[in-house]
């Protein structure tokens, strides 16, 4: 017998937390998402999708009592797919495919109540940019705001009928290996206009890279149904929220005659420094945390985006860029390795730019779908 809890008093919610930490004790590479970043997207006035959607969580707990499971199952207007979808995340469960299979079924009521016809899971009630996607290869450390899983969590979707709708690939590379001969070839090249130049973000100048990030984006990728277009005052407020983790030295714009025309932003992996804060975001732990950042070297960077406007793409702008960033990090950071977030298999323009990068698949997630009318015929993410 399972019982079906809604998260609505302080004892479930810290319950919502500490289920998953628990269960993953003995996992060495699990690393414990911050709870203020789990909690605030579960906060109307905090996530803006409350204010076209709909979101609540459970817990799952066995006859003894005790949890088995939880999930967060959620509505949203602005999720547009073929036919009514709804979302599924958050999802962990004990190694059991009937409590499993309970988990999903009361996930596919609650969302046909509400006039859907599909699920797709495990995803956010959000952004595709945090807590997307079930690991399916490399179950190493997950990046700062990336799912991690037990491996068998891809039985227990698959064997309930869940399809991969796309698989999201991860890719890595060493910071000091080298670096395809295309891009040096286009260094060089692009080395000899004088029209052009490359220059490190800084922080006392986000303003100034906030508008040109927002020019760049919205003409490289909004209007290529990457997303929608952005708008400069939230770039800024990113930016600002962002600024005590820059990184001087790892990321960079391109500038035609001070046009903005390029940019491949960086973060340092802040998962090698929350890591010791077992969720916990305090003042003691933000003390700890200034500690930390001062004395204990961070080796992995993580590539954020990538950008290079129309006019200038199929032109190898991106070798000078790459090969420019590059050469100035090694010489001014400790960096050892970079891992690109998850590009969609559904996306094989900057599939090729992460393979002319001589990176590796390094892991995999998949984005799940699961059609409740199952005569349907089942239809893969399109190709962009």
């Amino acid at each position: 017998m399972i019982i079906a809890e809604e998260v609505q008093n302080e004892s479930q919610r810290k319950e919502f937390l500490e289920f998953p930490a628990r269960l993953y004790q003995k996992d060495k590479n699990y690393i414990r998402p911050r709870n203020i970043d789990i909690e605030d997207i579960f906060n109307p006035q905090k996530n803006r999708f409350f204010k076209t959607g709909e979101c609540t969580r459970f817990l799952f707990k066995n006859k003894e009592n005790k949890t088995v499971g939880k999930v967060a199952v959620f509505v949203n207007e602005s999720y547009q797919q073929k036919q009514p979808t709804g979302g599924i995340g958050f999802f962990d469960c004990v190694n059991d495919q009937e409590t499993a299979n309970f988990i999903f079924d009361y996930c596919k009521n609650w969302l046909q109540e509400r006039g859907m016809e599909a699920m797709d899971g495990p995803i956010n009630f959000g952004e595709r940019d945090k807590f997307w996607g079930l690991v399916i290869e490399g179950f190493i450390e997950p990046l700062y705001g990336m799912n991690y899983n037990f491996p068998y969590y891809k039985e227990l979707f698959e064997n309930y009928g869940f399809k991969i709708y796309f698989e999201q690939l991860c890719f890595s590379r060493p910071i000091f290996a080298e670096v395809s001969r295309l891009f040096t070839v286009m260094h060089a090249k692009h080395s000899k206009n004088p029209d052009l130049s490359a220059k490190p973000m800084t922080k006392n100048n986000l303003e100034k890279f906030a508008r040109d990030f927002t020019e760049i984006y919205n003409k490289a990728w909004a209007a290529h149904g990457e997303g929608k277009c952005l708008q400069e005052s939230k770039v800024l407020k990113m930016f600002k929220t962002m600024k005590p983790i820059i990184n001087e030295h790892i990321s960079w714009f391109v500038y035609e005659n001070e046009k903005p025309i390029a940019m491949w932003m960086n973060l340092p992996d802040t998962n090698q420094w929350f890591k010791y804060l077992n969720g916990k975001f305090g003042i003691w732990e933000k003390l700890k945390f200034l500690w930390i950042k001062q004395f204990k070297k961070n080796e992995k960077m993580v590539g954020l985006v990538f950008g290079v406007v129309p006019e200038w793409q199929r032109k190898g702008l991106e070798g000078y860029m790459i090969w420019e960033g590059t050469q100035h990090l090694r010489k001014h950071t400790d960096f050892k390795i970079i891992e690109m977030q998850w590009i969609g298999d559904f996306n094989p323009k900057m599939i090729k730019i992460a393979e002319n990068l001589d990176t590796t698949i390094t892991r995999k997630l998949a984005t799940y779908r699961y059609l409740f009318d199952r005569n349907k015929e089942f239809e893969r993410h399109p190709v962009l």
